[in-house]
């Protein structure tokens, strides 16, 4: 195993927790929390408010095969929504027959969507003031057809889809677990599988060598093991990078696609938006280049 520590910097602070980093057109985006902000930022750390709205709250972004944004927003429940070219934002797709809340989305190469969510109330839930209610993945095709695929995730938080196109592969940060699931030629998910284990995933992506990056530890639950692993399919850990607060998710991009994202901050699930801002953009040198989708 090798510990790239020394090879990072902090590209961009002072943020409240930023989520669902994407690497398009030669920028990083993602969506900052407690902000309400969609930001891109290059390499020199020359950050842009792309998009900022507190009615909306964008939550997390990817991108269709056309160049158009789509987006889960807080502030529009149910919704999968989508950024015309004159920056319009309309409904994509109704998913408020399959649960209310959504967290995660990721397109690939086909144009199909998956977003993964339910009706759970995740910081009711650390308050006390609400039930755990497992979740569940749902596909949105290119003709706009919206379909459940999958249930029993505990907590979806995040998806990657491998670049043949054949599997997705599934953050479940409550149980610890990366899933795996093949993907027929018509989008639904089969042969459902654990990829991984002993993890907390949050916030995937794949590499060229098949190995997914991902948080050790989210949400800060163990608080001696912030750090960021590349792990192989069985659970083998090639890469370890260490941190001092909890990584949220993590993004392959640049130009060669060797450069590793980290969004990270400290998480205090009683007040997550207030307090100091801890959130930052951290990048580290990758030993393999990043492949299928979220692409770059």
């Amino acid at each position: 195993m090798t510990d790239t520590a020394t090879t990072t910097r902090v590209l961009l602070a002072d943020l409240v927790i930023g989520e669902s980093p994407r690497w398009h057109d030669g920028r990083l985006w993602f969506c900052h929390w407690g902000a309400d902000e969609i930001v891109a930022v290059d390499l020199d750390g020359t950050a842009e408010v792309v998009l900022a709205d507190h009615d909306l709250g964008p939550h997390s972004v990817d991108w269709l095969p056309d160049g158009r944004m789509l987006l889960v927003a807080k502030g529009r429940p149910g919704l999968l929504l989508r950024r015309e070219d004159d920056g319009e934002i309309v409904v994509h797709a109704d998913l408020s027959g399959i649960a209310s809340r959504w967290n995660e989305l990721v397109v690939d190469g086909r144009g199909n969507v998956y977003v993964n969510g339910s009706d759970f109330d995740l910081l009711g839930f650390f308050a006390g003031t609400a039930e755990f209610v497992p979740g569940v993945i749902a596909l949105v095709t290119p003709d706009g057809a919206v379909r459940q695929v999958a249930d029993g995730i505990q907590f979806g938080n995040g998806m990657a889809v491998t670049p043949d196109g054949a599997t997705l592969i599934v953050a479940d940060s409550f149980a610890n677990t990366l899933l795996a699931f093949d993907i027929a030629d018509d989008g639904s998910l089969g042969n459902r599988r654990v990829w991984a284990d002993g993890v907390t995933p949050d916030g995937i992506c794949i590499d060229a060598d098949g190995a997914v990056w991902t948080s050790a530890a989210s949400f800060g639950r163990a608080e001696d093991d912030k750090d960021c692993v590349r792990v192989a399919e069985g659970g083998e850990v090639l890469d370890r990078i260490p941190l001092d607060r909890s990584a949220f998710a993590l993004m392959l991009g640049g130009d060669d696609g060797r450069t590793l994202f980290v969004m990270e901050a400290v998480w205090n699930h009683l007040d997550p938006w207030g307090g100091p801002r801890t959130g930052q953009v951290r990048v580290a040198a990758a030993p393999a280049p990043g492949v299928g989708w979220p692409a770059r």
